[in-house]
């Protein structure tokens, strides 16, 4: 989930400053080797003329390696709206949009748009590019839009193929980035967010994270328990899970998801005509996905093999109307009624509303390369044998035919270098408050309840019925954001999990969540 970049905002005076407030690694207390980054002082500036000149930027320096902090150091672009009011302020909140490889800088002006004044009241609201994203020393590994699709079904004729794309990515990361590539985990992000506390001159900090943030978010409650303020965690990756697995379950989430598109479709045969019984309407979606593979299908200029269609549908399943209106408008475009737009265009998809994006400033694949930098970075639990991935892959197109051999297939991480960490393992009691729709296509329910059940401290609030990819919305009628927002207001976390019913369908501008959901696009994954 991409937030959008920052336009370029920092003068040689700004740097001189910043250089300046970091006092040489000889002068650190060696009590405390943090303390030069810690004791910073942020030479706050307008973002953007684009922006709200509430919206205000700086950058500050955090090492490379946390365990040689004397050493080379790195950007990380911080942002803030300072909202809250005297004799009301609680503390300050820090936003994570997802990714790994979303930017956050401007995820203050989308949060102020939808929390209620009772929460703003209460924090300053705090943005950042993690680091190798965006306008935090941003990751290039030089790959092409091909390079950069990662969603390749498993044929025996084309593995082979597939292996060398899957070498040519961590071969090209590694040759643009070096040693710079181990230290771009999860955990280095979190430490980053511990230095962010400190400058802002926190002793702790409130959270609310989305998708990978949720992850980011639990490990920052591992490594930092008694820093961790009011935690919010919505749309949950189960950090048994990371990062193979989160993939993989794409595929297992999805099943079921088609299981109900197909009842759902079939009761509906009026108006898609894509059968009267759920059988039926598995059969013609399977039709049309033989007839793509014989003859791509022109869809709006794009010729889509069934292949492509099996992809680029996963997560429109879990929203049953789309899912159908897309099989209908495939099947048309099969049949010779190619329509002007694309049934696939992204813009069709419900989701959330958008926002203005900020002027781009880092590489064009830096989302994709941030993505599997962190990824492969994170844990060794990545297969080493392109024959495992092989394997893998039949199996798991047996067991779940719509993306099980796409989401086991060959991914750069087997050709990536050792981490240079253990995986964090998420087990704490720190108090969080989880959120979960029940129809995720990003992070589906299993996934959710993996963190829930990892975090013995926690409490869940469940959408039953709920879909898409993102809980917390702007409407304050909604049960689950009525929860939330008493949580952030008064730090009083639920006694108990609790089980809410979806809001009302979304229109424009109403019920949108806060955070955009990902899209189909031939770019690196989204959690």
């Amino acid at each position: 989930m991409r937030i959008g970049r920052m336009a370029p905002l920092f003068t040689a005076g700004i740097t001189a400053t910043l250089l300046a407030t970091l006092a040489p690694a000889a002068q650190a207390s060696a009590a405390d080797p943090l303390s030069r980054f810690e004791n910073q002082k942020p030479a706050w500036q307008r973002c953007d003329a684009s922006q709200p000149a509430a919206l205000q930027c700086a950058t500050i320096k955090v090492p490379l390696d946390y365990d040689h902090p004397g050493a080379k150091t790195i950007d990380l672009a911080i942002s803030r709206m300072r909202t809250s009011v005297p004799g009301k302020r609680h503390g300050v909140i820090l936003f994570n949009p997802g990714g790994p490889g979303g930017e956050g800088l401007d995820m203050p002006v989308m949060m102020k748009e939808g929390m209620p004044k009772k929460v703003l009241d209460q924090y300053d609201l705090i943005g950042f590019d993690p680091r190798g994203v965006g306008r935090s020393s941003p990751v290039t590994c030089g790959l092409t839009t091909t390079e950069q699709n990662f969603e390749h079904a498993y044929r025996t004729e084309t593995f082979k193929r597939d292996v060398t794309w899957a070498r040519t990515v961590a071969d090209k990361c590694r040759a643009r980035n070096g040693d710079k590539l181990k230290y771009i985990t999860t955990r280095n992000t979190a430490r980053d967010m511990d230095v962010i506390r400190a400058v802002l001159g926190q002793k702790k900090i409130s959270y609310l994270g989305y998708s990978y943030g949720t992850y980011l978010g639990a490990v920052y409650a591992q490594m930092f328990p008694q820093r961790t303020d009011r935690w919010v965690l919505d749309s949950a990756v189960d950090p048994a899970r990371v990062w193979r697995g989160m993939i993989q379950v794409w595929a297992q989430g999805t099943e079921p998801a088609f299981t109900r598109w197909t009842r759902w479709t079939a009761q509906r045969d009026r108006t898609y005509r894509l059968g009267g019984t759920p059988a039926e309407v598995r059969k013609a979606f399977w039709d049309l996905i033989a007839r793509a593979d014989r003859s791509p299908v022109d869809d709006g200029g794009r010729k889509l093999t069934g292949d492509d269609i099996r992809a680029a549908l996963r997560p429109a399943f879990f929203t049953p109307k789309y899912a159908a209106e897309a099989v209908v408008n495939l099947k048309k475009a099969a049949d010779g009624h190619a329509a002007s737009r694309g049934s696939l265009t992204p813009g069709d998809q419900p989701g959330p509303r958008g926002f203005t994006a900020l002027a781009a400033q880092a590489p064009a694949d830096n989302g994709t390369a941030a993505f599997w930098t962190v990824v492969c970075g994170d844990t060794a639990a990545w297969p080493r044998d392109p024959e495992q991935y092989r394997r893998d892959a039949i199996r798991d197109k047996a067991a779940y035919p719509l993306y099980g051999d796409i989401a086991s297939n060959i991914l750069p991480c087997a050709f990536w270098n050792k981490p240079a960490e253990p995986v964090t393992t998420v087990n704490n009691k720190v108090g969080v408050l989880t959120v979960q729709n029940e129809w995720d296509p990003q992070t589906p329910l299993v996934s959710g309840l993996g963190m829930h059940h990892a975090l013995k401290g926690s409490r869940m609030v469940f959408v039953k019925g709920g879909e898409g990819h993102g809980v917390y919305s702007a409407d304050p009628r909604a049960c689950a954001n009525r929860t939330v927002n008493a949580y952030l207001s008064t730090g009083r976390l639920l006694a108990r999990d609790v089980t809410c019913a979806p809001s009302a369908p979304r229109s424009p501008g109403v019920a949108q969540p806060l955070v955009p959901a990902p899209q189909h696009t031939p770019a690196g994954p989204r959690f």
